[in-house]
């Protein structure tokens, strides 16, 4: 209902706008004239990507890694087992799996099975693609399973039992939607969904918060909390502090901006804190919050505390915890019983360390042993023990798990994931360009030992630059084995817009400067041809989601610089991308094309709107998904055809599953990324 609402109003445009945008219809995302046209485009592009003779070997390279039964189980604690879900050539739409600690530190565990997602789709004939167990807490035994066809965002909930491994009669149970639902207690939960008329806000996302008890009907549930239609979401959750629980309702206002609640004696209790902060957890009676804007004499980016009762009471002192620097931000925290884990990034690198509360009100700091080359992961933390896992990987190590002793922080590896290339061919090394207006952008190469700087090196430089996500290193055994060993360079790019130096270099690319992303983006590649590692002729770019938008901009605004070009799941239509599907939500980001002071600026960069005739444009590779309900796949639809209609060569490919992420299984996204490599050799060798 939620989708094909959307689709239709989408398509509510004046006949004015019909003729400005001839390719309007793409728009409609199961129509018969649409659908003709993706499979046409689809033929023409895998016959002749899959016709290269590279193409067998390296989606057999990519499907063997993706299915690699020693790759690492990660699992996550619940109630002394330890919860897995797992894909293979055996399980293509995967087993929800669990085992004891005792045999998850062997090298191989037994596990016994929960859910076989295979044969439930069997048995119910439906494309259903796993989307996560939400369970309650402490005890787990009661789950709320969601369930995606073809793996959309929109899920259908259902509560699941894994003590029995069945679905709880007249349980908690929702149609597919977008909804929100969270456990409230072990009989109540928070429901966000498409309850009828005004339930929905313009984002396509629950904007009402109900309080739903077991065993009476949805339409029975109190409301607690409406959201205005403007606001991307609202929903609620339970967060828990030890033996103590608080509800809380927030109302994201804007992508960036939320206004908490807390359920008190059954009122909601605004919390004091800036809309534009992140709460981070409950410890000991302490909120921990993360301020994006300076506030009452604390800097961007800090860590403050406060009694939670206090804040409750609109009574607050406020503390300072951790402060960032130039070089440092503040990535995560996570607690234990008697500590509290900080995972830094120093130039875009991780650190770890360990705050524990001394007898003077002071912290006792150390470091956590691990190299500061790469990424680190915490998880499984628990209130009740100090031991916890960590993740560490870079370019060239292979992602290893370990269990840290929460006494003297010695570490064990419980897990190492094999090499599938010989990594000490190659290094990795970390670069500074300088962007237009003078600011240092980081970037990290990966390329074989013995590379020639002679401009002719194939290099495929990767970007995302948006939502304050940050661009890490990290280890990608189809990378090594399809780019590198075939000579190939990798770039990752550091540009803002992202999150790597917190939320300042976030801001610094958003709205009206969203151009400096951009330049950041121009700066590596040209940083690159001049140290010689590479030329236009053999630079490549590529970029999903935001990443598309980036790669859409790049090549349309330097089209000499590039001679390859992957753009997946994109945004393009910078006109209309509040008006399709989710996008309304990103308002906060790139601004709101309807307000002309605003299409002012989105419109000097909006790809579609930037294309030209008479321009020479590097053969494109377009990919999206048809089951994409975040980014509408008319984006990259409508690009297409328009360059088609204007003489360019492109190629296209639309997964009719997958969602977002573009592919539903192991073997349709070892056939999407197998595609990208062939095409990028075939442009850049």
């Amino acid at each position: 209902m939620l989708r094909s609402a959307l689709i239709t109003s989408s398509l509510l445009t004046t006949n004015a706008f019909a003729n400005e945008d001839p390719f309007l219809w793409l728009e409609e995302v199961e129509g018969k004239q649409a659908l003709n046209w993706v499979k046409k485009q689809n033929d023409q592009s895998l016959s002749h990507l899959k016709s290269q003779p590279s193409y067998q070997a390296t989606f057999g390279n990519t499907l063997a890694i993706l299915n690699d039964k020693e790759r690492i189980p990660y699992a996550a604690e619940r109630a002394g087992y330890y919860y897995n879900f797992w894909r293979d050539e055996t399980h293509v739409r995967g087993v929800y799996r669990r085992t004891t600690l005792a045999e998850y530190k062997k090298d191989s565990p037994k596990w016994e099975t929960v859910l076989d997602l295979d044969k439930l789709a069997e048995q119910e004939n439906e494309n259903w693609v796993y989307k996560g167990m939400r369970c309650h807490y402490p005890k787990y035994q009661r789950c709320l399973l969601s369930l995606s066809r073809g793996g959309a965002d929109a899920t259908v909930v259902r509560e699941f039992d894994i003590a029995t491994k069945s679905f709880v009669k007249n349980g908690f149970s929702l149609p597919e939607a977008k909804s929100s639902i969270s456990w409230y207690d072990k009989d109540t939960v928070f429901v966000g969904t498409d309850f009828g008329e005004d339930s929905i806000t313009d984002s396509g996302y629950p904007g009402v918060v109900k309080l739903w008890k077991r065993g009476t009907d949805l339409a029975s549930a109190k409301t607690l909390f409406t959201a205005k239609k403007a606001s991307v979401s609202a929903g609620g959750y339970t967060a828990h502090d030890g033996d103590t629980t608080h509800h809380l309702i927030y109302d994201s206002t804007s992508f960036y901006t939320r206004d908490i609640y807390i359920l008190a004696q059954e009122k909601l209790v605004k919390l004091n804190v800036p809309s534009d902060a992140s709460l981070l957890g409950l410890n000991n009676n302490k909120v921990f919050v993360q301020l994006k804007s300076a506030w009452n004499n604390f800097t961007q980016a800090e860590v403050i505390y406060t009694d939670i009762n206090a804040l409750i009471a609109d009574k607050a002192s406020f503390s300072s915890f951790i402060k960032p620097t130039e070089h440092i931000s503040i990535e995560s925290l996570n607690f234990t019983k008697s500590a509290i884990l900080v995972t830094v990034m120093e130039d875009v690198k991780n650190k770890l360390y360990r705050y524990t509360p001394t007898k003077n009100a002071q912290w006792k700091i150390e470091q956590v042993g691990f190299p500061t080359t790469g990424s680190i992961s915490v998880f499984n933390t628990d209130p009740d023990r100090d031991d916890f896992f960590v993740n560490y990987t870079d370019f060239l190590t292979p992602s290893s798990l370990y269990l840290v002793n929460g006494n003297n922080l010695s570490l064990t590896v419980l897990k190492s994931a094999k090499s599938h290339f010989d990594a000490s061919k190659y290094e990795s090394k970390q670069f500074f360009a300088t962007s237009k207006d003078g600011t240092k952008i980081p970037y990290f190469i990966v390329h074989s030992k013995d590379l020639k700087l002679d401009g002719k090196n194939p290099t495929l430089l990767y970007g995302y630059g948006g939502f304050e996500v940050s661009m890490q290193p990290y280890y990608s055994a189809s990378l090594g084995k399809n780019w590198l060993a075939n000579g190939g360079v990798y770039v990752l790019s550091n540009i803002r817009g992202g999150g790597e130096y917190g939320p300042r270099w976030h801001q610094a690319a958003q709205k009206e400067n969203r151009h400096k992303a951009f330049e950041d983006f121009e700066a590596i590649a040209e940083d690159l041809i001049s140290r010689k590692i590479t030329s236009s002729k053999h630079l490549g770019i590529q970029g999903g989601s935001n990443g598309g938008l980036l790669v859409g901009a790049a090549f349309t605004r330097r089209p000499d610089l590039y001679n390859a070009v992957i753009c997946q799941v994109p945004l393009l239509d910078m006109k209309r991308f509040n008006k399709l599907l989710a996008g309304a939500s990103w308002m906060g980001e790139y601004g709101n094309p309807d307000v002309a002071s605003e299409w002012d600026y989105i419109k000097k960069y909006s790809p579609y709107h930037n294309l030209k005739k008479d321009t020479e444009y590097p053969k494109v590779f377009f990919t999206t998904s048809t089951r994409d309900d975040r980014v509408h796949p008319a984006h990259a639809r409508k690009m297409v055809a328009k360059m088609q209609d204007m003489g360019y060569e492109v190629l296209y490919f639309e997964n009719t599953e997958g969602g977002h992420a573009g592919a539903a299984n192991n073997e349709q996204s070892a056939m999407v990324s197998s595609l990208s490599y062939v095409y990028l050799m075939e442009r850049l060798k």
